[in-house]
């Protein structure tokens, strides 16, 4: 038993307050590197969330071009753009289109 207030009295010696004193700049160095750190690791965290978003977002505008793309495709066919304009009154050709020409008088 007495080798218990011994160990306690060692451990008090290994404290030395003066020692932690004079290596303040080195802690408050090491304790600034940390924050660092932990900083930088937020701000990737927040970047690769952001490109995660942004990546999932040009699929869906990807997407989405395909889709009217595709539609205008549909409705640019010829079979389309008659019905379309036939409410209008306007006909599809029955008879192949003819050249004008004009004589010059000279």
């Amino acid at each position: 038993m007495p080798e218990e207030p011994e160990q306690k009295r060692e451990w008090r010696l290994r404290i030395n307050y003066r020692a932690i004193t004079q290596n303040m700049p080195f802690i408050l160095f090491l304790a600034v590197l940390a924050l660092i750190y932990i900083a930088n690791s937020h701000l990737a965290e927040k970047k690769v969330r952001r490109i995660n978003k942004l990546g999932r977002e040009i699929k869906e505008l990807k997407w989405e071009y395909l889709n009217v793309k595709s539609e205008l495709m549909f409705r640019s066919k010829m079979s389309e753009v008659s019905r379309a304009v036939e409410p209008l009154g306007l006909k599809e050709l029955s008879i192949p289109p003819q050249k004008i020409e004009l004589q010059k008088t000279e």
